[in-house]
């Protein structure tokens, strides 16, 4: 467990660089789950680091594999300066230990709700899991285990929640690209859905 979260967070700081910050959160039944802060200009990056110590397990298996199944590591970048972001971590960490108290199995297309905004003020209680494989390289593990994979937050207002429920991840993802919405900005309204 301990080595595939020093390769994770060595491929962390290969595509990021040096974090200036880390905080850790362990939830009562789980595995410690660290969030490290990325700077890269006026851009602030979020990652988790112990999601992918282990293996998500679909929750209907009678017997959680100790190595196979998908493991992920989840990255929410932000515009500095605008909000205070920085609180976002304690909700990225119970995001990222979903896996171990809930039995999901956290993939591309998926929708994660906090249950609460993002950060103090924040328009998102909820985030879409984009594909992997972007900003951070997915890491290739000895097999048999499965790679662990990066997979980008896209924070989402309640209407396009909702709006995603409907018509599914792909279609909000191409009203955003066709309206320029910037999924970066922390205080953006909802994007036009009609």
């Amino acid at each position: 467990m301990g080595e595939v979260l020093a390769l994770v967070e060595a491929r962390l700081r290969t595509a990021l660089g040096e974090p200036d910050a880390r905080a850790a959160v362990t939830f009562l039944g789980t595995d410690r789950i660290e969030v490290l802060r990325f700077v890269d200009g006026d851009l602030v990056r979020y990652a988790t680091l112990g999601m992918s110590a282990r293996p998500m397990a679909d929750p209907t298996a009678a017997l959680a594999d100790p190595v196979r199944g998908p493991r992920a590591e989840l990255v929410l970048t932000v515009r500095a300066g605008l909000a205070d972001t920085d609180k976002v971590l304690r909700p990225l960490a119970v995001l990222a230990a979903a896996p171990q108290v809930e039995g999901v199995i956290v993939a591309p297309g998926a929708s994660l709700d906090v249950g609460g905004p993002l950060w103090p003020g924040a328009p998102f209680g909820s985030v879409l899991v984009a594909e992997s494989g972007g900003l951070v390289e997915d890491l290739e593990l000895d097999g048999p285990m499965d790679p662990v994979r990066f997979l980008p937050l896209l924070p989402m207002t309640s209407n396009e929640a909702a709006w995603k429920r409907v018509h599914g991840a792909q279609a909000l993802e191409e009203r955003w690209l066709a309206r320029g919405t910037d999924l970066r900005d922390p205080l953006r309204g909802s994007v036009r859905l009609d």
